[in-house]
């Protein structure tokens, strides 16, 4: 079985070359045929005419000479008389056409052979003539075919060449592709292939190593991201086994218990959070999150998580705003996710926002969207922050040890929440100072209340959007 590439293609370019011969041959056959008896048929035309002149006189000498010098030719001479034929053997259509006086030509059967000829009057009133004949040309496919074969071996031979050049010219890249491929696979991300027309090679080229940088890519943002993690799981484990210790040993006794159980307890909730991210984070990736859809009044959830985001600023001294409008927003989606995007995006803002500086969490609604939104009076973000904000440790791994930081998933995890959601998240600068992180969920049906008004605190919509609802009561 032919089950390499090569082999195919020169099985391939062999058949192509003998049914290409056989083809032509086939094609060319009649052809040829009809070249060489009309050929033949003029030169008899051409005979006949030197004929009638020489035997106009009907000297027996003269027309035995011809006849003679013709059947040397290969062509048969007849005079035809009124009286008779000499010799016999014509077609009575053509005597009597030659004894009429008129002139004729083409085929016919004479001897039970197919032969060309040519009538010519001599003496329309003695009813004489000249006709001359020739064996035709023809030809069958069996005949055609036969004489054939060194044709056909030549073109044989011609594909086996022609195919394993081919083979040799097409294969080589698709070879180096897979032994690249090979490497690639075993960890060596440095692999590239050589960018050589013709186009389609290139094109493999290019997308190859495109695949090979954006693996090099991913590893490394993996490898920056465990780092990470595992420095985030450390820091609280450091601090529950010293505590552990203190008690375990009686080091720690009477009033200090309490202090040291809540800061082992504070130290296992993050561990706990970031476990709990890290899950999540996995589940959207692998699609495995569950969303479970029915109508929701998004102006209560949103009340509700400003309560309690009210509470928990007010405690480190940020000032809590929620913007709300007067109705009910309507969305078909998940609360439980929608809440977890809420609480991740206020946790975040209010983490590196200082005491005095507000924390707003804002429900707005667009023509066919509705718009969460957590804007802080923190330090803010880049533009560069703002294109990377919802990669995972990005942020983390730029501004460790610069400002507070979280575990490096929470944003992460909110854009791929609210893309399961059907929705789209979005990071910016915010009117108050600080950052701004911009959440759009999908509304099915018509809302009244939408307008295109602007809102100078709100970005502008993905393309397809429309403006801005109004803003409402301020909680």
């Amino acid at each position: 079985m032919t089950r390499t590439l090569g082999a195919r293609a020169i099985l391939v370019t062999c058949a192509t070359a003998v049914v290409s011969v056989i083809v032509t041959a086939l094609v060319a056959m009649p052809v040829a045929i009809g070249s060489a008896n009309r050929q033949a048929r003029q030169g008899l035309n051409d005979k006949a005419i030197l004929v009638g002149e020489v035997l106009a006189d009907q000297r027996a000498t003269q027309r035995q000479a011809v006849v003679s010098r013709l059947r040397q030719q290969g062509i048969d001479l007849y005079l035809v008389r009124r009286t008779q034929v000499e010799p016999v053997g014509l077609p009575v259509r053509i005597v009597d056409r030659v004894r009429a006086g008129r002139s004729d030509e083409g085929t016919a059967i004479v001897g039970g052979r197919a032969v060309l000829f040519v009538a010519r009057p001599l003496n329309a009133a003695r009813g004489s003539g000249v006709v001359l004949t020739t064996p035709a040309v023809t030809g069958t496919t069996k005949q055609v075919l036969s004489n054939l074969w060194l044709a056909l071996a030549a073109g044989l031979a011609a594909g086996i060449v022609a195919g394993g050049l081919l083979a040799r010219f097409a294969v080589r890249p698709i070879r180096d592709a897979a032994f690249a491929a090979g490497r690639l696979s075993a960890g060596d991300h440095s692999v590239r292939l050589a960018v050589r027309p013709p186009t389609e090679v290139p094109e493999l080229a290019i997308a190859f190593n495109q695949l090979a940088a954006a693996l090099a890519t991913s590893e490394g943002r993996q490898r920056d991201f465990l780092l990470s993690v595992s420095h985030e799981l450390r820091t609280p484990l450091t601090a529950i086994t010293g505590f552990a210790e203190s008690l375990a040993d009686g080091v720690t006794t009477g009033a200090d218990v309490r202090p040291v159980g809540r800061t082992v307890l504070g130290e296992a909730r993050r561990l706990d959070r970031l476990v709990s991210d890290l899950l999540d984070l996995a589940r959207l990736g692998a699609q495995d999150v569950r969303i479970d859809r029915h109508p929701v009044d998004l102006t209560a959830l949103v009340a509700s998580a400003g309560d309690v985001w009210r509470a928990r600023c007010e405690a480190v001294g940020v000032r809590a705003q929620v913007d709300l409008p007067h109705h009910p927003v309507l969305c078909v989606t998940d609360p439980t996710r929608v809440r977890q995007v809420i609480d991740g995006l206020a946790e975040n803002a209010l983490r590196v926002t200082p005491a005095g500086a507000p924390v707003v969490l804002g429900l707005y609604e667009l023509p066919g969207a509705a718009v969460l939104q957590v804007r802080d009076g923190g330090p803010g973000l880049t533009p560069e922050d703002c294109a990377v904000a919802f990669e995972r440790s990005m942020l983390y791994e730029r501004y460790r040890g610069v400002r507070q930081v979280g575990t490096g998933v929470g944003l992460a995890l909110v854009h791929g929440l609210a893309t399961r959601l059907g929705g789209t998240a979005e990071a910016g600068r915010a009117a108050e100072g600080g950052a701004c992180f911009t959440v759009r969920l999908p509304l099915t049906d018509p809302s009244p209340y939408a307008t295109t008004a602007p809102l100078p605190h709100l970005p502008p919509p993905p393309p397809g959007g429309g403006g801005s609802g109004p803003v409402g009561r301020s909680r």
